[in-house]
């Protein structure tokens, strides 16, 4: 498919508009894409995922949140992280940690990184995060001194362990 600009190159940059149902298709090539001034869309090259980034914090961001004055060791700013979707250091993401969590729940669903499970390993992965969960709640149980749930966790995580072995 050529440009719809110049009509010369071939389009390699395809945008679609829908507004209001209204749909309007535009394909250019790179170096009309670059300078579309007329155009009511504008494209960064190269892309930036950065960008992309801060558009999702946009999108998922309660606006009150963007008004806290926080600072990291490093100097940067919240509001910052929020315009250029990077962290200055090490510290920022325990600076900004409570913020992120939010944020991350609203951009995954949930704030946990669960990762991809190897078809063939499925079941043994399911078994080892059960007996994560098993363990934490038996810490939970022992520390308010509730030693017959305790027992029952123990003894949950010793037939799952068992399992895990079968398998």
């Amino acid at each position: 498919m050529l440009c719809q600009v110049c009509g010369k190159n071939d389009a390699t940059v395809h945008f679609t508009k829908i507004i209001n149902g209204n749909i309007e298709e535009i394909h250019l090539c790179s170096s009309c894409a670059k300078e579309n001034k007329d155009l009511e869309f504008s494209f960064d090259f190269p892309f930036s995922f950065q960008k992309l980034f801060t558009g999702l914090i946009d999108s998922v961001q309660d606006k009150g949140v963007q008004e806290k004055d926080i600072t990291c060791e490093c100097g940067l700013t919240y509001k910052e992280f929020l315009e250029s979707g990077k962290f200055g250091c090490a510290k920022c993401y325990d600076t900004f940690r409570g913020d992120m969590d939010s944020l991350l729940k609203g951009i995954h669903g949930h704030n946990r990184h669960e990762g991809k499970i190897p078809s063939g390993t499925k079941d043994k992965m399911l078994q080892k995060r059960a007996i994560e969960s098993l363990k934490s709640e038996l810490e939970q149980s022992i520390k308010i001194e509730d030693f017959e749930r305790a027992a029952y966790l123990r003894d949950e995580i010793k037939k799952l362990r068992e399992k895990t072995k079968d398998i």
